[in-house]
């Protein structure tokens, strides 16, 4: 059977209606899988005390470069010409969480742990140096607060930063360092 002309183009309309519209579908559907791009510093920042964020910590290393008492007052810091700043590090490298530093006058080490969001410490062990720099005279203060946080908070956005509270209410803020 012959097919008049008319079939033979509603024919050809309806194989080009269904090509475009399958074209069309897969463009709707690529575009509506696209994921929008923005910078990340335009995205709001992160809740710094968020559980989570205190799983980024293994491996990093921070200066201590303020202390906020409970009462809004600072305490007094080493400055740079004074000695070395008060460190942290922390380390998986060998398997397991080890924490060692700078404490003011001595060095000290210990392990560390990372559970529901909260840095804590083992016993800490140290050199035995006495110094009457102002390095030694915050150390004891410094090392006492590191068994007294309350809660840790993580912040790996530039200025990447990390603060413990501790459970008096004083603030420590850490600086990320490259050591």
């Amino acid at each position: 059977m012959l097919q008049s002309s008319s079939a033979r183009r509603v024919a050809r309309f309806t194989t080009h209606a269904r090509a475009a519209i399958a074209a069309l579908s897969v463009a709707a559907l690529m575009s509506a899988c696209a994921i929008p791009k923005h910078p990340d510093s335009a995205a709001a920042a992160p809740d710094p005390f968020n559980p989570a964020a205190a799983q980024l910590l293994d491996d990093t290393s921070w200066v201590l470069t303020a202390w906020k008492q409970a009462d809004g007052t600072a305490r007094a810091l080493p400055s740079a010409d004074q000695g070395e700043p008060i460190t942290l590090m922390l380390s998986t490298k060998t398997g397991q969480r080890h924490a060692s530093g700078f404490s003011g006058c001595n060095r000290y080490m210990g392990s560390y742990a990372l559970k529901d969001g909260k840095l804590s410490f083992g016993p800490l062990a140290g050199t035995r140096m006495a110094c009457m720099t102002p390095g030694g005279k915050i150390e004891g203060a410094f090392l006492d607060a590191l068994t007294r946080i309350d809660r840790t908070g993580v912040q790996m956005r530039p200025p990447q930063q990390m603060q413990l509270i501790l459970d008096n209410g004083d603030t420590l803020t850490f600086d990320r360092s490259d050591k």
